[in-house]
């Protein structure tokens, strides 16, 4: 199962209500989606989970840097 150019834009709609800035939410779209296809590929688990799992880091990172971490 592979994103959509419509997925991708749901996708930069949820990077940018995480904290990524607005004009490298489609860039970061794109390369998220390229890497969860990668690890669904090299750890045998389903796009979604890898996507899941990408996203969330992204999230702690976001909100350590709003925190000055």
């Amino acid at each position: 199962m592979h994103a959509s150019a419509m997925d991708l834009g749901q996708l930069t709609d949820v990077l940018t209500e995480l904290g990524c800035p607005q004009e490298k939410a489609s860039e970061m779209a794109g390369q998220l989606d390229k890497r969860a296809r990668q690890l669904a590929d090299q750890k045998q688990r389903s796009y979604e989970e890898a996507l899941g799992h990408l996203l969330g880091l992204m999230r702690q990172g976001w909100a350590a840097k709003d925190k000055g971490l």
